[in-house]
């Protein structure tokens, strides 16, 4: 594969997550693990036969290859995937996704907390600028009625970042098997919770439909493009451009639900994004080979 033709399938990728905003918004029943449930069922075919056509049909074996660590990582996307329906219900679709972006920062701290790596300067800045966004946005809907939402929101990246320490941890090379498993463990949490709090697993067909096909395409599809053109595209790269996904998604809601962003929202999201830039810009510098 060519660079132009990994990165355009990174872009598509996070052109494809950035409407999963606007799809929850277009749910109008269904609650979070109703939706987690049929998201999830929509996923996991496609990632199966993502990760059988990639080891040559094997299914079984590389999901239980990754191991512990792999169980670990895909229960930490439980949460990340909970959290971050969660958040989209409860909270402005802009607040949940700048929020959900600073999931590299708490991967970082984790690196270093728990597997002693080394962080570098620019991520030193790149997380003091991201905690300055997050503050902002947390006190914004302290004041506005949403802190839940955003809550479940850094729970989700947190979530992700617990997910990403785990392959890190494992050394494991491809996250597709676990991301499968993550998938498999959302459907069991899911069912469980919604037999625990009496939640129908039955919604609207409408719902269920809209779920099923966030799971298939946006996110299935989407991990699908993404590690695909991930291969070509190197890591610093590939962050910057699923910036793309922070930015269109809520654009979206604004475009078709009218959705407006506060002012405050709009300032943390800078940082933010600010924080991802400053983090690739630096690492891709450093990744640059000696002359």
């Amino acid at each position: 594969m060519r660079y132009g033709s990994g990165v355009a399938l990174v872009v598509v990728a996070a052109v494809l997550w950035s409407g999963m905003g606007l799809a929850v918004r277009s749910i109008e029943q269904a609650g979070t693990w109703s939706v987690l449930f049929w998201r999830s069922a929509g996923m996991v075919p496609v990632l199966v036969v993502f990760v059988a056509w990639r080891s040559g049909g094997r299914i079984i074996g590389p999901l239980r290859e990754v191991g512990l660590t792999g169980v670990a990582g895909g229960l930490g996307l439980v949460m990340a995937f909970a959290g971050a329906i969660f958040g989209l219900q409860n909270s402005t679709v802009a607040n949940a996704m700048f929020l959900y972006s600073s999931a590299p920062f708490f991967a970082a701290l984790l690196g270093w907390l728990v597997l002693g790596e080394s962080v570098r300067a620019g991520t030193w800045a790149a997380v003091a600028l991201a905690a300055v966004g997050i503050l902002l946005m947390v006190g914004d809907g302290l004041s506005g009625g949403s802190l839940a939402g955003n809550l479940a929101s850094i729970c989700a990246a947190l979530g992700f970042a617990l997910f990403t320490i785990a392959l890190r941890y494992g050394k494991l090379s491809d996250m597709m098997p676990a991301v499968t498993l993550g998938g498999l463990f959302s459907m069991a949490v899911a069912a469980i919770m919604l037999a625990a709090t009496g939640e129908p697993m039955l919604a609207p067909a409408r719902d269920i439909a809209i779920a099923l096909a966030m799971g298939a395409v946006m996110l299935g599809g989407g991990m699908v493009l993404y590690t695909l053109g991930s291969r070509v595209v190197p890591a610093a790269e590939a962050t910057l451009l699923t910036i793309v996904e922070v930015m269109l998604g809520p654009f979206w809601v604004w475009l078709i639900l009218g959705e407006d962003a506060s002012r405050t929202t709009l300032i943390g999201g800078g940082f933010m994004v600010a924080a991802v830039v400053v983090n690739a810009l630096t690492g891709a510098r450093r990744a640059l080979p000696a002359t």
